[in-house]
C-alpha cells in the first residue's frame, strides 16, 4: 500500500457525500432512458472523451464490469470525475434530453455507480503486465495529470516513477477537494490502483533545485510536470501573518486529513471561486456560527459555478459584496470585552468599492470591521514554474507552462507538462486529459529518438 490513511469519524459523519448514490434498481431504470444517441454529444463535451453511451448500455443490461472497464480505457480517474466534474456545464449539459425539455440522463451517477462496483471488486487495472519497453519517465507531482500520464505510460510498458513533495499521493484530489465530493479514501484508492499497474511512487520528495532537476535529468529519459498550481497569493495587506490567518487550500487539506475537526465563532473567507465555497462550507460544516464570504466584485463576476453558489446559500453562507479587505488587527481587550470576543480574535478592516473602467475605485467613508476568529484568504494562485522557465529554458506566459497541445511537449524537448500548471486550474478531468495527451506525447518522441539514433548508427 502507498500509505496507510484512516478516515476520522467526525469529520465523515460532518461531510457526508452531497449527493447519494444510486441504488442498483435506479441505476438500471436511469440507464434505459438513454437513447444511445449516434453522435453521443455528451461524449464530445467529455474532455476525456469516454464513451457515454457504451457504459450506460452495459449497466442497462447488468454488465457492471463491462461498464467500468470501458470507462477506463478513457479515464483512470473516472471514479474521482464522477464525484466532482461539472457535469452540467460537460456531458449532462450536452444531453439531448434537455431538447425535449427532459431532465438529463445521470451521467456522473451512473458512472460513479459502475466505478464503485469497480473499486469494491478489488479487480486491478492492468490483467497483464505490458511488454517491457525502454523508456524511463519521471512525473513531477502526485496530482490528476501525473497519475493519468503515469498510467496510460505503464500501460504501454515504460518504467514511470511519480514524485510528490506531500506524504499522500493525488494531489489536490487528496488535498484540496471538499470532502463531501470526494473523500480521501476515495482518491487514495485510484492512486494505489496506480501503483499496482507497477508505477513506482516517491512520496515526500520535494524538486525546488536545480540539483533536483539534474538528478531526474540523469536517471529519466522525459520528465513530465504536473505540479499544479502553487501557493494561494497573498492579500499583500497589514496583518495578513497573523496565525489566525488560514489559507483555503490549507484549510481543506487540514481537515481532510484529521489536522483540523472543528471551528467555532466567525470564519471570513475573501475570495469567491470555488475553491472558496468549498473552504466556506467546510468551515461551516466544522462548526462555525458565521461564515461571510467577502468579494471585491457582484455575484455577476463570480468564478464559481452557479449551482456551487446556490449550494453556498443552502449552507447558510453569508455573502458581503464590493468589499475589499485593507488590514487585519489583533482585537484589544478592551474590543474583546465590549463586542463579546473570544480570546485571539481578529478584526478585518474592509472597505466598499466599485468598478470604474477596468479598476476597482474605493468609495469614501466606507469603512467596516468585520470581528472573526479566522481569515481565510482563496483568491487564486501562482504557478510554480520559475525554476523551470530560468533552469531548463521552459517557456512560460503568464505564470503557465506552454506546451503544444497536442503532444504536451514543452519549448524544452525532454519536458512534457499538463493540469493546472498549463491550464492556469480547470477540473479534473482537464488535467486527466492533460496527462494523458502527454503520455503519447512521450511515447512519440521517445520512438523518433529510437529511429533518429539507428539511422545515425546506420549512417
Amino acid at each position: 500500500m502507498l500509505t496507510e490513511f484512516t478516515e476520522d469519524p467526525i469529520i465523515r459523519e460532518r461531510f457526508r457525500d452531497l449527493v447519494p448514490p444510486l441504488t442498483p434498481q435506479a441505476a438500471v431504470v436511469e440507464s434505459n432512458r438513454c437513447l444511445n444517441c449516434f453522435d453521443a454529444p455528451c461524449m464530445g463535451a467529455c474532455p476525456t472523451h469516454i464513451d457515454v453511451p457504451e457504459f450506460i448500455k452495459r449497466i442497462a443490461s447488468g454488465n457492471l464490469r463491462g461498464s467500468a472497464h470501458r470507462i477506463l480505457e478513457a479515464n483512470v480517474l473516472a471514479g474521482s470525475c464522477s464525484r466532482v466534474c461539472p457535469v452540467e456545464v460537460l456531458c449532462e449539459g450536452a444531453c439531448v434530453m434537455h431538447r425535449y425539455n427532459r431532465p438529463p440522463i445521470q451521467i456522473a451517477l451512473l458512472q460513479r455507480h459502475a466505478m464503485d462496483a469497480f473499486h469494491a471488486s478489488g479487480e486491478p487495472l492492468l490483467l497483464e503486465q505490458p511488454s517491457p519497453r525502454n523508456l524511463k519517465v519521471a512525473c513531477i507531482g502526485g496530482g490528476p495529470a501525473s497519475l493519468a500520464c503515469a498510467a496510460e505510460l505503464r500501460r504501454q510498458g515504460a518504467t514511470v516513477t511519480v514524485i510528490d513533495r506531500r506524504a499522500l499521493p493525488g494531489g489536490l484530489n487528496t488535498y484540496g477537494v471538499a470532502e463531501y465530493k470526494l473523500p480521501v479514501a476515495h482518491s487514495l484508492r485510484e492512486a494505489e490502483l496506480i501503483r499496482e499497474m507497477g508505477v513506482e511512487f516517491r512520496l515526500n520528495t520535494p524538486v525546488d533545485s536545480s540539483a533536483d532537476l539534474a538528478t531526474l535529468e540523469a536517471e529519466f529519459d522525459y520528465i513530465f510536470i504536473g505540479v499544479g498550481l502553487g501557493a494561494m497569493q497573498r492579500l499583500n495587506i497589514p496583518g495578513e501573518n497573523h496565525p489566525g490567518v488560514l489559507n483555503a487550500l490549507a484549510l481543506i487539506s487540514a481537515y481532510k486529513t484529521g489536522h483540523i475537526t472543528q471551528m467555532s465563532g466567525t470564519i471570513v473567507v475573501v475570495g469567491a471561486g470555488n475553491t472558496a465555497i468549498d473552504a466556506a462550507v467546510a468551515a461551516r460544516r466544522l462548526g462555525a456560527d458565521t461564515v461571510y464570504m467577502l468579494y471585491r466584485r457582484g455575484a455577476a463576476d463570480l468564478s464559481a459555478f452557479d449551482f456551487e453558489l446556490e449550494h453556498a446559500r443552502q449552507e447558510g453562507i453569508q455573502f458581503l459584496w464590493h468589499r475589499l479587505p485593507v488590514s487585519i488587527r489583533t482585537a484589544s481587550e478592551d474590543q474583546l470585552e465590549n463586542e463579546n470576543l473570544a480570546d485571539g480574535a481578529l478584526l478585518l478592516d474592509t472597505v466598499a468599492v466599485r468598478k470604474v473602467g477596468d479598476s476597482l475605485e474605493e468609495l469614501p467613508n466606507s469603512l467596516y470591521t468585520i470581528p472573526c476568529n479566522k481569515i481565510v484568504p482563496a483568491i487564486g494562485q501562482s504557478p510554480l514554474t520559475q525554476l523551470l522557465n530560468e533552469e531548463r529554458f521552459v517557456i512560460t506566459a503568464d505564470g503557465r507552462i506552454l506546451i503544444n497541445r497536442e503532444t504536451g511537449q514543452t519549448t524544452n524537448p525532454r519536458f512534457f507538462a499538463g493540469g493546472d500548471c498549463v491550464n492556469g486550474g480547470r477540473e479534473v478531468v482537464d488535467a486527466v486529459a492533460d496527462g494523458k495527451r502527454a503520455a503519447f506525447g512521450i511515447l512519440a518522441a521517445s520512438i523518433a529518438a529510437m529511429h533518429s539514433e539507428t539511422e545515425v548508427a546506420h549512417a
